[in-house]
């Protein structure tokens, strides 16, 4: 089973909402990838603040401060004396680790952090970066103690002749006020997309119904089309482009097919009334030929001495006689079936008229029943009693030879519809026949013209009702005709 398609308006409000969201998330992602750039580059600056105060603070205390020898191998006594790594740390907040031009610690202003984080040697990246940058800097990863986010600095000591003493690494604790910010920011920020997004689905809903109101007027139109019947055109006032050239081509169609439609009408009836000719000219050909042939003979034979004339005189007038009966009847039903009923607003007793009709049959397998004593509805007398003896003549002429033969029929109301159901145990209808069994002089009777139950179908539609049959070949047929009561 396929999956149900969703509609253009669906579509449409689908596709806003999700370009809505699409662009939330991609400006929430613009938003924070900003925010820690700019926190990255507010602690690199940060970093560098530091470090140019640090250097001068070291190149303060080596060519000034300290009583010591200034080389390598004396500085860890040189930050040693009277306390200088402390105090330069404090005054900067930020720990100091020292270590030698080969990587080896020295010394750090924090005890508590070198237990846990102090590098006994400094890694080959940390030496090989220091090696290759020309200002002799290296900004290492960031590292964190006690969930404590800390940036690291190396850089290069040099005494006053820029000899390289050692390796001096800053750290420090990273601000998180722009974690703090981009945190509350975000918060601000979902909250006017929940806003925003409760505007876009009303505004969304607006727009996707405002577009597809022209179609969907069209397409209810689409639906009404009908061949057999005129058609209105569509009238949208204030239609974009594409509905208005969309309007037009229906409109156009309209006009084109209320032509062709004439045309067929025209067709129509022009055919059935050639088939109709041909049908009353075979009807009336065939009783023509008995009275031509009987004529003649007549005339061949007649002899007025003949002792047996009277009787031959007799014989022949009753040939033509019925004969001329024959063509009588074969223009009645003509005029039976051209006559379309009138509509008579008559309230009768489809009971009672029922009852009425079926007293013209004497046939003791007929038999019929109904619901109630009364069932009330609009339809002509006169029609109504020709649509069921029509019904009853066909279901006596369907009687099959090789079983009892009977006849069912019941009126009974159903849903505000009148229901009159004539079944027989006949012969039935082949399942080849049951497309024509209602058309015009079709019948499979060695007798009749098979206008018979077009003439009921045509009867039962005028008064906006329905004929239908079910039929098993060898085992009965069941036609039903229903009728609104009024």
């Amino acid at each position: 089973m396929k999956p149900a398609r969703l509609s253009l308006r669906s579509r449409i409000f689908a596709y806003m909402i999700l370009l809505i969201l699409v662009a939330s998330i991609l400006i929430a992602i613009v938003t924070i990838k900003q925010y820690r750039e700019q926190s990255r580059e507010y602690h690199d600056r940060r970093l560098d603040r530091k470090q140019e105060q640090v250097q001068s603070h070291v190149e303060h205390l080596i060519n000034k401060e300290t009583t010591y020898v200034v080389n390598a191998e004396n500085l860890g006594y040189i930050f040693q004396d009277r306390d200088a790594i402390y105090k330069i740390a404090d005054i900067l907040k930020l720990n100091i680790n020292l270590y030698s031009l080969e990587g080896d610690f020295i010394i750090t202003s924090d005890t508590s952090i070198r237990s846990e984080n102090i590098v006994e040697c400094l890694p080959a990246k940390v030496l090989n970066g220091l090696q290759d940058s020309e200002e002799k800097k290296f900004k290492d990863e960031s590292i964190f103690v006690n969930e404590i986010e800390y940036q690291s600095s190396y850089n290069i000591i040099t005494d006053a002749k820029s000899k390289p003493l050692g390796i001096i690494n800053l750290q420090f604790e990273v601000d998180d006020s722009f974690e703090n910010e981009l945190n509350e920011f975000l918060a601000r920020l979902a909250f006017a997309y929940l806003i925003m997004f409760i505007i876009a689905i009303a505004f969304a809903y607006y727009v996707s119904r405002y577009i597809t109101k022209s179609l969907k007027k069209i397409g209810e139109k689409l639906d009404q089309t009908r061949f057999n019947k005129r058609n209105e055109k569509i009238i949208v006032e204030n239609a974009g482009e594409e509905i208005f050239n969309l309007i037009t081509a229906y409109n156009s169609m309209i006009d084109e097919l209320e032509e062709s439609a004439v045309k067929l009408a025209k067709s129509e009836r022009e055919q059935a009334w050639r088939e109709m000719a041909k049908q009353v000219a075979h009807e009336i050909k065939n009783p023509l030929t008995p009275m031509r042939l009987t004529v003649q003979s007549f005339q061949r034979k007649f002899d007025p001495n003949d002792s047996g004339i009277h009787q031959k005189v007799d014989e022949y007038s009753k040939t033509i006689i019925q004969q001329i009966d024959t063509m009588s009847n074969i223009a009645s039903a003509f005029s039976n079936f051209a006559k379309m009923p009138a509509q008579q607003n008559e309230m009768l007793n489809v009971v009672e008229i029922t009852r009425l009709a079926m007293e013209l049959f004497n046939e003791s397998y007929i038999n019929y029943s109904y619901d109630e004593e009364e069932i009330i509805a609009k339809f002509d007398r006169t029609q109504l009693i020709r649509v069921i003896t029509n019904l009853v003549k066909n279901a006596i002429q369907a009687i099959s030879d090789d079983r009892p033969p009977r006849i069912d029929v019941r009126v009974f109301e159903e849903n505000n519809m009148v229901i009159i159901t004539v079944k027989d145990n006949g012969i039935g209808i082949t399942k080849e026949n049951e497309p024509k069994i209602f058309e015009p002089k079709f019948t499979t009777k060695t007798s009749g013209m098979g206008l018979g139950l077009g003439m009921v179908k045509n009867i039962v539609e005028t008064y906006d009702g329905s004929i239908t049959f079910t039929s098993e070949e060898n085992e009965g047929t069941t036609f039903r005709v229903s009728f609104p009561k009024n």
